[in-house]
């Protein structure tokens, strides 16, 4: 803490004695955004192998040139301890990890394969009871819904739960939403690895639309040439949106997997767009344009991207994100 700043903290003591923090102490409103930037700082000459978060600090390596994994893992560490003693930053040997195959990192395992779900997360949606009221379903739908993006058909499956917590919905628990409890489960206990993302690749989103949902998937090619996932998006339309004409609806869908998948795409050389809809790809050269059209398009001139024509039947992966039954208002019990 700087000295002009100590008597900022002193408080006062029914002895009538003051006492002041020589150092950011927890409860100062500043103080998690002050020791984030501060550590920021001064791993930013490493960053590209030492990132952080807040008082975490993941050193990854690979072998380079003659040297392997582990020999350059070693001078990765010796370069943080360096700067870690340069500024007096010390490390609980006790919470430490090295040489790792895989970390836990903000709720996952990350490893050179991907990303999968903390096996202490599953483990603890897996045990939850069978709610007995909406807040116990809120309570445990918080925890599931930290872990959708491992579902492909994530907002599909816990439609029937969503059901009974509308406002003026009657609480009775009965078949299909303990089916739908055990699907969630289910899903979670067989979620696939998630690739990281490869700046050195091209990415691409394939998206689609039905009568009463959106979906979308972020991926890549990986190193053998195969097609690997980094996330699954879907929800339910809003009544408005299930009035859209059919075109609509399905740029409804890019947009919303543009929007989810920002942080990836936005100034990327171009990627492409597969959907199942042909007249998108001249749809947005219409002269005759609605005013939401025209929003939709201000917004998609900030990515540099192509649509390709990809039929239902070849589109598997977004077409069953849309189309689960479970969507549809139609068979979803109220």
């Amino acid at each position: 803490m700087r000295e002009s700043d100590i008597p900022l903290t002193a408080v006062s003591t029914p002895s009538g004695m003051l006492w002041e923090w020589f150092v950011i102490p927890q409860g100062l409103k500043n103080a998690p955004a002050t020791f984030n930037r501060m550590v920021s700082h001064v791993l930013r000459p490493l960053r590209d192998f030492a990132p952080s978060y807040f008082d975490d600090i993941f050193v990854h390596s690979r072998a380079k040139g003659d040297l392997s994994a582990v020999e350059v893992h070693v001078r990765h560490l010796r370069q943080v301890f360096q700067v870690m003693r340069e500024n007096k930053l010390y490390a609980n040997l006790k919470k430490c990890i090295f040489c790792a195959p895989a970390i836990p990192v903000l709720g996952c395992y990350v490893s050179k394969n991907g990303v999968r779900v903390d096996p202490e997360k599953i483990s603890s949606i897996c045990s939850w009871p069978t709610p007995t009221s909406p807040t116990e379903l809120r309570q445990w739908l918080g925890l599931a819904n930290y872990l959708q993006k491992y579902t492909k058909d994530y907002a599909g499956l816990i439609q029937p739960l969503s059901s009974l917590l509308k406002k003026d919905a009657t609480w009775l628990w009965r078949p299909e939403h303990q089916a739908a409890f055990d699907s969630v489960k289910e899903s979670l206990t067989s979620a696939p690895i998630l690739m990281l993302p490869d700046d050195s690749k091209p990415f691409y989103v394939v998206c689609d639309a039905s009568d009463f949902a959106i979906g979308c998937a972020l991926m890549q090619f990986d190193d053998e040439g195969r097609e690997r996932v980094m996330s699954y998006q879907s929800r339910q339309m809003k009544p408005a949106e299930r009035n859209y004409p059919v075109h609509d609806k399905e740029f409804l869908a890019m947009r919303y997997a543009l929007i989810k998948f920002r942080v990836y795409l936005l100034g990327e050389q171009t990627f492409a767009v597969y959907t199942d809809h042909a007249s998108l790809r001249t749809a947005m050269k219409s002269p005759h344009l609605s005013q939401r059209m025209a929003r939709w398009l201000s917004f998609f001139v900030e990515y540099n991207f192509v649509v390709h024509y990809k039929p239902g039947k070849n589109n598997i992966l977004a077409d069953a994100l849309s189309r689960r039954p479970d969507y549809d208002p139609r068979t979803a019990s109220t």
